[in-house]
């Protein structure tokens, strides 16, 4: 069986501030951006990565969820809890300086974990967690 990862999902609040981040702060790009009755999906990816993708969606667009789950998954969304995901470059020092100058809001600097990898955090538009791994 070979199974590979296409497309993993983050919420966004603000389209515009999520291509910001992603596009013009991480370098990834833009691959779809798709409007339906005033909601936004937003495909990213690494330019030399074609088949990984971030899809950046409304965190409340499915029908299903109550009033109550929108009002948890926004208090969620606010406090950084809600939505993450792991990256990883092979000069994390590098990137670190380059995020840390397009505004982004660190979290984490470049910190070597006891469980054996060196990595950085930082939050995007959204409240999501980014962390980046150094490549080993």
């Amino acid at each position: 069986m070979n199974i590979t990862i296409h497309a993993s999902y983050l919420p966004h609040n603000d389209p515009d501030a999520a291509i910001a981040f992603y596009r013009d702060t991480l370098g990834f790009e833009v691959r779809n951006d798709v409007g339906y009755q005033g909601m936004r999906w937003i495909t990213v990816g690494p330019p030399d990565q074609p088949g990984t993708s971030i899809v950046l969606h409304p965190p409340a667009a499915d029908p299903g969820i109550t009033d109550e789950e929108r009002r948890t998954i926004t208090e969620m969304m606010a406090k950084g809890t809600y939505g993450g995901i792991n990256l990883a470059t092979a000069d994390l020092d590098a990137t670190f300086e380059r995020l840390q100058a397009g505004d982004a809001e660190v979290v984490q600097e470049p910190t070597d974990q006891p469980y054996g990898v060196r990595d950085c955090a930082f939050r995007d538009p959204a409240g999501n967690m980014v962390r980046i791994q150094q490549l080993r």
